[in-house]
């Protein structure tokens, strides 16, 4: 009777240690009390999208300007200073809706007895309408796994003329180092229309970026990025900010940058914010 009494007691000692060491080891808990999951992280400046996603009932305004137009198409507009914004809300079973468009002023105008080429486009882009569906079973992990697709719509101002429905998808993929730093990742793929020879016209995106804190309020965001074609070569590029986090919903952000390659190569700048709320 003895002996059973003591082989009980040493069984429950072994699992409530068991139990407490996994509680204790597991990497995710309480991770969602740490900075770089509980503050506002934008799917700007650069070109990496983030895993972040919204809670449900949350929204958050991504806004800023930028001479570097297009994600998949990268370089600097040459003095054409594109302004967008990106609503993101939370929807319900870890999906988060998205919407964004853009505006691209006019250049100026030729004066009389001037040749030039014809006139750019202007105006109001095709509106981009998208969604991210989480693809790790914890949100709040600290490695992260999230799929975007997005379908680039036929409106805007008349002058786009040369408008067709964009499919595009990305994989992101994110790593938490320590409680503040964040290591991020995109592969992505758009083409124009739907057909068979429109994929073999499509463009591929890579990115690679780290962010991170320089004190309480202020950090930093550094990547590199790539575009390419099956008939064409790669065309790199950076980008490098400082952002400036008030409080965890709020940041406004600096950011500069170069292309190595492409017919719009050269140096881009921006800046912008991002609120979320609630917060």
């Amino acid at each position: 009777m003895r002996k059973t009494t003591l082989l009980t007691t040493a069984a429950l000692l072994l699992g409530s240690a068991a139990r407490t060491l996994a509680q204790t080891t597991d990497p995710n808990d309480g991770n969602e009390n740490t900075p770089f999951v509980r503050n506002i992280r934008p799917d700007r400046p650069g070109q990496t999208i983030t895993t972040s996603m919204l809670n449900p009932g949350q929204f958050q305004l991504d806004m800023g300007v930028s001479n570097q137009p297009d994600a998949f198409s990268p370089g600097s507009a040459a003095n054409r200073a594109l302004t967008t914004g990106l609503l993101r809300v939370g929807f319900f079973n870890n999906i988060e809706l998205r919407a964004s468009q853009s505006y691209l002023p006019a250049v100026a105008t030729l004066a009389a007895g001037e040749t030039g080429a014809a006139a750019a486009p202007s105006g109001l882009t095709p509106l981009t309408l998208g969604a991210k569906f989480l693809a790790s079973t914890n949100p709040n992990a600290r490695s992260q796994v999230v799929v975007l697709a997005e379908m680039t719509l036929r409106n805007g101002d008349k002058s786009f003329q040369t408008k067709a429905y964009e499919p595009a998808a990305r994989l992101l993929v994110s790593q938490q180092l320590g409680e503040r730093f964040g290591l991020e990742a995109n592969f992505g793929f758009r083409q124009r229309g739907f057909k068979a020879a429109d994929t073999k016209l499509g463009t591929y995106l890579g990115t690679l970026a780290l962010n991170g804190p320089l004190g309480n309020s202020f950090g930093f965001f550094a990547e590199t990025y790539a575009t390419w074609q099956q008939q064409s070569k790669l065309a790199p590029g950076v980008t490098s900010g400082l952002y400036w986090r008030p409080w965890p919903g709020l940041r406004l952000d600096v950011t500069a940058g170069r292309t190595f390659s492409g017919a719009l190569s050269g140096s881009t700048v921006g800046g912008g914010l991002s609120i979320r709320l609630p917060r």
